[in-house]
This record gives C-alpha cells, structure tokens and sequence, in this order.
C-alpha cells in the first residue's frame, strides 16, 4: 500500500510531466524541416503544452491509483465535489470515450461490445467505454480499476444502465443521484429528494474511503470547484471580443480540467494562465482565425473524429464558432455551488444541468449566446448518440431563426463513431450554409 502511494504520487508529479514534456521534444523534432502548412487559424495557444502536460499526468497517475486511492468511475453530470475531500482519484469514461473518439479508436470497441448483443444505438461513448473495459484497448495505458461506480441521470437515463452494466463487470457498489426533470425551476420536494440522495452518496462514499467528510473539507473542495468554473466563464467570454481570440473547437479541448478535475488547485491554476493568455489575445487583436468574417454558434457536443475538418473548412471562409452551448454548460453548472453549503447547493446546481431542463430553457440559452456573442449563424449537431441534447432541435432550429434572424443549420452526425458520418453530405450541407451568407 505504501509503495503503490508512492507510485501513484511519483507519477502525478513526475511521470506525467515527463512524458508530455518527452512528446513535446518528439513533436518538435518531427516539425523540423517541414515547410509550414496554410492554415486558416490564428496561432496556437501557448497554454495548449499546459494542458498537455496536465491531462498526461492525470491519466498516467490513474494507472497506479487502485490499490493507492480510492478510485470512482463517475458520469460528467456527477458531484464530484463529494468525493474528492475523501480522496477519491475521479475517473470520467466519457472524457476518455472523447479521446477515444478523436484518436478514431470507437469502430473497434464498438464492434467488440456490439459482438456481445449491445446495440449500435446506444451511446458512441457507452460502447467505447465498455469495449474498452472487455479488450482492455485504451489509449491512455491503463484506466485504474473502480472501487466506487457513481452515475447522475441529470445528463441522460442510459448512464444509469451504462454504469449497472459496469457494477455487474468489476462487482463494486454503484451510487445512483437521480435528478427530477425540470419544467422551469426545480420544486422545493425535488431538491429535498436529491439532497437525501447526497447524503447517502457522503455514507457510502466515507465507508470505501474510510475517511469522514469534515466539513471544512467539503467547503474547501466547493470554493475551488465554484472558481474553477467561475474561471471558466472568463475564458469563454473572451471569444465576445471582435475577432475572437480562439475558437470554440478550442474550449472542446480546453474544457478539459473542467470536466476531470473539477474542485482542484491544479485546474483552477489552469484557468488563470488560460484566462490570462486570452485576454491578452483580445487586447492585441490576435484572432483564433486569421480572418474572421462571420461568427458562429454551435450546439451539441463536437463531433470528436471530424472536429478539426469541420472547423477547416468553416475556418477557410472565415467562419469561426465563437461560442457553444456544451461548454457554457460547464461554466454555468458551477455558478449556484455554495461554500457554505456544498451538499444542498450541489442539489441545485446540479439538478439545473441544461440536459435535465425542458425546452423554452434550452431555446433561451441558444438566443443569449446567439445575442451576447454577436453571432450571425448557428449549427445544430443532430446527434444520433445523445437523443436528450438533439431531441426538439428541428423545433430550435425554427425558434431561434425566427427569435434572432440567424441562419441556423441542423447537420446530422455522432459525436464519437465515424460509421455515423458522410463527409461528403456534410461538406455539402456546410458549403451550402457558408455560401447562404454571400
């Protein structure tokens, strides 16, 4: 136990560094000599290596966690919070499904877990985490083994049969926060019924650890989760300046710390050097696009294998997303976390997730980035693996129009599996929208 401590804190603190700073040095001697590429976009950011380095040492420190911390599996929609003042290492299997996706690695698990009866309809990053668990294929080395499986249906219902289907695989206990579907705001009984459920989560989850939840604890954990996310917000609302300083496809990747590490000085320090770098973008007129002619919003999660080549071609008429309902999600579900009181506020906030709330909140989302952004169009992502995010989007498309007079595109796709994609349609969809606005 004291040596796999050890292992799991030396590879934390130096092994992922190493590593990312061992790619870094590769990278750059693989660019030497190479004539530079046109590229639409404006220059990289300088925080991308931070990040890098960041999220290596999180998931090469995950290798050595199980035996060393307590380790949760938790969906993205989950309090987190809870957990890390008992030590708990949080793994998230839809951050490391993304990188799955963008690595175009989700055919293959699919395909594994498929052979074994589950459908191609459920989730792209259902079926790439437990493909991924039944082949052992991941490409980040090894995910530690759970002793915790924690799921909130704030996000969607498939998580709850997801995570029952990886209980039954691994054996350990599953703590389920079922969150009421809000219509406006949540109900005083709603909120009693997820507080109850929190609770039990603090039992449960101080009986694996054996640890105690002080309070002092959870309060400390809920100030760096509400900063973080309240960093967070900065960094997007950045992208309001004219030109934009990065683009959305940008936040995909940088929301990164947000998701996984949550409530941590790491991710707050983070955020601050982000923040700080765009500002001074903004200040000096540096655009995420050498030329930005018109601004764009998009809806849904990214389309994680083609994300780069759906921005390309946008980029190369000067179509920039500048804002997206996904990441501004990430900012807002933080923002009613009180220090105070981290068990009932954790019941508010996360029972307001933008998926676990009707329509007319949806659409009045939309018409405010729409509005303080200055956009001039939007893409729906019709996601056939998120039915929740993409459910009503025909209804948005024609709301938002007539609401802002944008011109709106819905474009069909998955957000992890390419066997869901014509390129060919989708680059005839978005030429066409392009050219709409001429």
């Amino acid at each position: 136990m004291i040596l796999r401590r050890a292992q799991y804190e030396l590879a934390g603190r130096v092994g992922g560094p190493f590593l990312a700073s061992l790619d870094g040095w590769k990278r750059s001697l693989r660019a030497r000599g190479r004539t530079p590429r046109e590229t639409p976009f404006g220059p990289p950011l300088e925080s991308l290596r931070k990040l890098k380095e960041i999220m290596t040492a999180h998931y090469f420190q995950a290798r050595y966690a199980d035996g060393a911390v307590p380790v949760a599996w938790v969906t993205s929609g989950f309090p987190v919070e809870v957990l890390r003042p008992l030590g708990f290492h949080a793994v998230y299997p839809e951050n490391h499904a993304a990188m799955c996706g963008v690595q175009r690695l989700v055919p293959g698990l699919s395909d594994a877990v498929e052979a074994l009866g589950y459908s191609r309809d459920l989730c792209s990053y259902a079926r790439t985490d437990l493909g991924s668990v039944v082949t052992g294929r991941t490409p980040v080395g090894r995910l530690p083994r759970p002793d915790l499986l924690a799921c909130c249906t704030n996000i969607c219902q498939t998580v709850l049969y997801w995570y029952r289907a990886l209980a039954d695989h691994f054996q350990v206990p599953l703590v389920l926060v079922d969150t009421p579907y809000v219509y406006g705001e949540a109900k005083p009984h709603h909120l009693a019924y997820v507080r109850e459920q929190l609770e039990e989560l603090v039992r449960v989850a101080e009986r694996i650890s054996g640890r105690r939840a002080e309070p002092e604890a959870l309060a400390a954990v809920a100030r760096k989760a509400k900063e973080g996310t309240d960093l967070w917000a900065e960094c997007l609302a950045t992208g309001k300046s004219r030109p934009a300083p990065w683009t959305g496809i940008d936040g995909f990747f940088h929301m990164a710390p947000i998701v996984a590490l949550r409530g941590t000085d790491t991710c707050n320090a983070y955020y601050r050097m982000l923040r700080d770098e765009l500002r001074d973008r903004a200040r000096r007129g540096i655009g995420g696009l050498r030329e930005e002619r018109h601004r764009l919003l998009w809806d849904n999660l990214p389309i994680w294998f083609a994300v780069r080549e759906v921005a390309t071609l946008l980029a190369t008429r000067g179509f920039n997303f500048v804002c997206t309902s996904y990441t501004n999600a990430w900012a807002e579900a933080g923002s009613r976390i009180d220090p105070a009181d981290l068990i009932g506020s954790a019941a508010v906030s996360y029972t307001h997730i933008i998926l676990n709330q009707d329509l007319p909140n949806r659409l009045g989302i939309l018409r405010r980035l729409s509005r303080e952004y200055g956009v001039d169009g939007a893409v729906l992502h019709s996601d056939r693996s998120c039915k929740p995010y993409s459910i009503g989007q025909v209804d948005l498309k024609q709301m938002l129009a007539a609401g802002t007079g944008i011109r709106v595109l819905l474009l069909e796709a998955d957000h992890s599996d390419p066997r869901a994609w014509s390129r060919e349609q989708a680059e005839n969809r978005l030429t066409a929208f392009m050219e709409s606005f001429e």
